[in-house]
Parts: C-alpha cells; sequence; structure tokens
C-alpha cells in the first residue's frame, strides 16, 4: 500500500517552443518561500512544485560564415519535424542572416554611394533579395509547424486532462466501497501507475488536478484504514528511495560538469516528485537534507553563470580591442612587398589570437566577429589590389628590360665607341629608373643586360689600350711640328712661310689624336708657334682671319653645341665658296687673248680663282680644326 504526499507539482514546460508559446502554457506555481537566485533553482517546500527546467542548455552555437549557409541552415530547418527544432538555434540562425543581409545592404549602399547614384542625404532603398525572400517563407513554414506542434500538444494535454480526470473519479468510487478496498488495492496500484504514466496536461489545471488526485489516494488509503503494515512498507521504500535520491544529490556537489551537475538535479527532482511519501516524523528531515543538497548545486550552477558572465566580458574587450587593432592598420602605407609581409603578419597573428579567445555574450559575440571579419577582408582584398597592380607594373617592367638588353646587344659590337659608352651609359641610367620585375625573371634578365655592356667596354678597353701607343705616336709627330715652326729662321720669305704652314696643317690633322689630357696643351701651343709666324711675316688676310678664327675656336672652348653651330656655318660658307668657284671656272672659258680688254679681265679672273681657291682651303682648314675640336 502507498501513500502519497499533497504537492502542488506542475508538469515541466518545452523549452523549444517560442516566448508566446511559452507564456500561453505556462503553469501556475504556488509556493510559501522565494528563492534568492540567478538561474532556475529548485523549491525549498516538498510540498511545492519542483522547479521546471526553463533554463537552456548549453550548446556550442554554430556560425556560418556566408549568408548561402545560413540560407541552407534554414532549408535544413524547414524540413524537420517541429520538435526538432531548438528555440536558440533558430534564433542564432536569424540574426547571423539578418546580419549578413544588413552587411550587403550596406555593400550596395556605400556603392551607390561610389557611383553617385545616391545622394548622401537620400533615403537608400536596398534591392530585393531573392535569399530573404526565401529565408522569410522559410521561417514561415517554422512557424506554421510549430504552430501546429503548438496546437497537437495543447490536445494531447487535454486528451491527458481527460484521461486522468477519468483515473481520479475511479480512485474517488474505489475509496467509496469500504467493503471491497481490499480486493479493488490491486487495481489502485494499476490506476496510479496509468496516472504517472500519462503525459501532461494544460497548465491551468495542473495543479488542481494534482491536488484532487492526492485527495483521491490520500482518502484510499487515511478514511478506509488500508492495513498499516503495507502502508508502513510504502513509507520505507519510499524512505529509501529518497535516501538514494539525497545522496545522489549530494555527490553532484563534487561534479565536474556543472551544467550537467544542475540538469542531473533536475531529473533527481522529477524522481523525488513521483516517489510516494514517507512517514510523517521523517517527512521534514528527508527533505531537508535533499532540499540542502539541491542549494549546493543551484548555487555552483548560478556561481558559474557569472563567472561565464565575466569571461564573456572578458573576451568580449579583448575581442573589441582585436577589431580596433585591426582596423588601425593603414593600408595605405604600404608601398612594398616587404611592407605587405609584415602587416600580413599583423593580420595572421591578430587571427591566431582570436581563435584563443572564448565567446563574448550572445548579444555581441555574432556582431564582433562581424566586424572583425570585415576588417580582415578589407585588408586583404587591399592586398589583393595591390599584389595585382604590382604584377601588372612588373610585367610592364619586364617588357621594358628586355627591351634595354635588346638595345644593349645591338650596340655591343659597335667600334664607335664614345658614342656607343654613352648609348650603353643612358642604358644603365634608363634601367636603374625602372621598378621591379618577377623575381624569377630578375636575375637572368640582369645577367643579360649586363653581359651586353660588359662585352662593349671589355673590347673598348681592349682597343683603346692598342690606340694609346698610336695617341702617344701621333703626340710626338705634333711636338715635331710645333718644333719645326718654332725653328723657322728670318731667311724665309713669306711664300715660304705660307708653304710650311699649310704643310703643317696637312701634317698636323693626318698625325691623329693625342692622348685627351695633352689635347688642348699641344694645340695650344701648335696655334701660338703659327700665329707668331703670321705676325713675323705679315701673311695675307687668310692667314689673318685663320688668326682670328684661332681666337674665336678658343673662346668656344668645349662647347659641343657652339662648336657644332660654327661648324655649320662653315659648312655653308665652304660650300657657297665651291659653287662660286666652279661659276669662275665656268665663266674663263668665254674669254679669249685678242683684245688688252680681254686680257685684263682673264688676268682678273684669275687672280679672283685664286682667291676664292685660298678661301676654300682656309675653310677647309677652319673646319677640319672643328672636327678635331669635337673628337
Amino acid at each position: 500500500m502507498e501513500m502519497r504526499e499533497e504537492s502542488n507539482v506542475a508538469p515541466r514546460v518545452d523549452t523549444d517552443l517560442t516566448l508566446n508559446e511559452q507564456q500561453a502554457t505556462e503553469p501556475v506555481y504556488e509556493t510559501t518561500e522565494i528563492v534568492e537566485t540567478v538561474e532556475p533553482a529548485i523549491v525549498e517546500d516538498e510540498t511545492e512544485a519542483t522547479q521546471t527546467d526553463s533554463a537552456e542548455p548549453v550548446q556550442q552555437r554554430v556560425v556560418y560564415a556566408t549568408i548561402d549557409e545560413a540560407l541552407e541552415a534554414a532549408r535544413r530547418l524547414a524540413d524537420m519535424d517541429a520538435d526538432s527544432i531548438g528555440r536558440d538555434e533558430l534564433a542564432s540562425l536569424k540574426q547571423q542572416f539578418y546580419a549578413f543581409r544588413h552587411a550587403e545592404q550596406q555593400a550596395e549602399r556605400e556603392a551607390a554611394l561610389a557611383d553617385g547614384s545616391l545622394e548622401p542625404d537620400a533615403q537608400f532603398q536596398p534591392a530585393p533579395s531573392a535569399a530573404e525572400d526565401e529565408f522569410k517563407s522559410l521561417l514561415e513554414t517554422i512557424k506554421e509547424k510549430k504552430a501546429e506542434l503548438v496546437a497537437r500538444l495543447e490536445a494531447q494535454r487535454r486528451e491527458n486532462l481527460a484521461k486522468r480526470n477519468e483515473i481520479i473519479e475511479q480512485l474517488l468510487a474505489m475509496s467509496a466501497d469500504a467493503d471491497n478496498v481490499n480486493r479493488e488495492f490491486p487495481r489502485f496500484r494499476e490506476l496510479q501507475q496509468q496516472f504517472k504514466e500519462i503525459g501532461e496536461v494544460p497548465a491551468t489545471e495542473a495543479t488542481d488536478q494534482w491536488k484532487r488526485y492526492q485527495d483521491a489516494i490520500e482518502r484510499f488509503y487515511d478514511q478506509y484504514r488500508i492495513n498499516k503494515d503495507l502502508r508502513d512498507y510504502d513509507f520505507r521504500k519510499n524512505l529509501d528511495t529518497k535516501n538514494l535520491l539525497c545522496a545522489e544529490a549530494e555527490a553532484l556537489a563534487t561534479e565536474d560538469d556543472v551544467v550537467t551537475a544542475f540538469k542531473r538535479l533536475q531529473t533527481l527532482h522529477d524522481t523525488w516528485r513521483d516517489t510516494g511519501p514517507v512517514a510523517k516524523e521523517m517527512r521534514e528531515e528527508i527533505w531537508n537534507r535533499f532540499k540542502d543538497a539541491s542549494a549546493i548545486v543551484n548555487k555552483r550552477y548560478q556561481a558559474f553563470f557569472e563567472e561565464r558572465k565575466a569571461r564573456e566580458q572578458h573576451n568580449e574587450d579583448a575581442k573589441t580591442a582585436l577589431c580596433e587593432r585591426v582596423e588601425a592598420i593603414d593600408v595605405t602605407a604600404a608601398t612594398s612587398f616587404k611592407q605587405w609581409d609584415e602587416l600580413t603578419a599583423q593580420i595572421l597573428g591578430a587571427q591566431e589570437e582570436w581563435r584563443t579567445l572564448g565567446y563574448a555574450s550572445r548579444r555581441n559575440n555574432n556582431k564582433l566577429f562581424a566586424r572583425f571579419r570585415a576588417a580582415c577582408d578589407n585588408f586583404f582584398n587591399a592586398k589583393a589590389e595591390y599584389f595585382r597592380a604590382a604584377k601588372d607594373r612588373q610585367a610592364e617592367n619586364l617588357q621594358l628590360k628586355t627591351q634595354l638588353c635588346e638595345q644593349a646587344e645591338a650596340l655591343k659590337d659597335s667600334t664607335e665607341w664614345k658614342k656607343t659608352a654613352d648609348k650603353l651609359v643612358e642604358l644603365q641610367r634608363r634601367w636603374k629608373t625602372i621598378g621591379a620585375v618577377p623575381k624569377k625573371q630578375s636575375d637572368a634578365l640582369w645577367a643579360r643586360f649586363q653581359q651586353a655592356c660588359d662585352y662593349f667596354f671589355e673590347q673598348k678597353k681592349k682597343d683603346l689600350s692598342d690606340s694609346r701607343h698610336a695617341e702617344q705616336a701621333a703626340l710626338k709627330a705634333k711636338r715635331d711640328i710645333i718644333a719645326e715652326l718654332k725653328a723657322v729662321g728670318d731667311d724665309s720669305t713669306p711664300d715660304d712661310v705660307v708653304a710650311l704652314l699649310r704643310d703643317a696643317d696637312t701634317r698636323w690633322r693626318q698625325a691623329g689624336h693625342v692622348p685627351f689630357r695633352d689635347k688642348d696643351k699641344i694645340y695650344d701651343e701648335y696655334r701660338a708657334a703659327a700665329n707668331d709666324l703670321r705676325e713675323r711675316y705679315k701673311l695675307s688676310r687668310n692667314s689673318r682671319s685663320m688668326a682670328r678664327f684661332e681666337t674665336t675656336l678658343a673662346d668656344l672652348g668645349n662647347d659641343q653645341n657652339r662648336i657644332s653651330r660654327e661648324r655649320e656655318r662653315l659648312v655653308r660658307a665652304y660650300e657657297a665658296k665651291k659653287q662660286e668657284l666652279m661659276t669662275c671656272e665656268n665663266n674663263l672659258g668665254f674669254f679669249t687673248t685678242k683684245s688688252n680688254r680681254g686680257n685684263a679681265m682673264l688676268q682678273e679672273l684669275d687672280r679672283r680663282i685664286a682667291a676664292v681657291k685660298e678661301d676654300i682651303e682656309t675653310l677647309r682648314n677652319k673646319i677640319a680644326m672643328l672636327d678635331e675640336k669635337m673628337a
């Protein structure tokens, strides 16, 4: 025979229902004392209902990388049964999806602002999203499934209420039949078991029904005085069961997993509620023992959540600092691959540090992750853009340097030493102004260019080595000419001096180049010796012209531009004199010597032709002197 304690116990609330659904099915608790605790706690009186486990299980939240992954998860949930769809999973999915959607709309708005299609103060109207429409449709499907589940559960609870009420009526009828109470005891036990096996009833009816059920049980035991030995046996058996429950609750105080311990405690309370009463004198003692053990578990559970909250705040602060650190990186300051590699190392270090941090609060964890990922994406997008541009620049530089190699190779066999050397030096200067090329081609390209330049300068060096002997010979010959001019005595005639100067000019030009360091000095000595002779013998106007020209030549110095212009002027005068000579020689054929007048004109023309020839020779000498100056 079994007795049941009177207890205001309410059935567990389905934690997978929405907030509105839970409010609609929340039971009415009747408690005699308020328990101060943050998380759900057990009641403090055995006659009270065991606390419903309203805390959501601690789960690892699924983080979706893209909006497509979130949409696929919504499709999966929409295909599941309503009772398999967790409220937290659905809420997390909605939060992440609309975070992605918000990011897309923000990107659309920034793009519209960037291309000028949207004014800064204008209202932005995002483009329709097929993904968002499908997501809303899937949510509506899930909502309908949930509504159907609630309706089905409510109908089931109503049916359970009717079944339990029928059992209570049978119990009351059995308790009223005092003559057959002993014979009906097995049936009584069977009805008790059936009552426990029937599922939940509407929350608004649960407490009242439980009271009526306990009343029927008590009336069956107390009013009709069933065998006391059987009642005592039930009390002892229930006491043993509750002692085991107390021992197991006390052992939960050392359980490492606080959440598992709390959930196990809720199961123990369910078992306690279903276990019958104990002897009256033992009821308070056994309940206080179970209550004290439960209080320890509840306090650990509360401390666990407080510690987790502090840990989440620490993680949130650390993640915020990481976001700010990554956002503060100035990608515009990176102008080389090395600088980009250094910044990349900082980003990768920040990402590795992020992985070591735990979750922040539910409210901000996803926002912080989206912020951090956006900052990293912005960096790597900027890096990719820089490397694309750098690759294009390197390809262009490769083409330019290849062209320089081809030009250098085309010049390497030239024997125009000075002209070609200047060109190669210019190519080398241009090479330095061109940026980097792809690394795998850089060394080979540089070796190709350097080989062409080195080959030319080695050939030039070899040739110059041979030419030094010729220059020394030319220097000796020109010094001999100068000595010869200085050795002219006073017994020479002007014609002899003119012939000597012309011969000296011819031999001077034919002597060739002298060493560069002696060029100006030896030429000044030659000019001084020639001028001295012209002054001593008061030579012709052409001689004086040469003297003046030498002065002009000295004034020109080494200015190649002025020398070139002077040469062009003399060449034009030279061509004009040659044309004049041709005209005079043609006219000479028209004259005869049959008259004195004709003889006089012929003599004049001969003098003119001689003068023009002398002018031509003088111009030729001047041009030759300029050529030597430019060499």
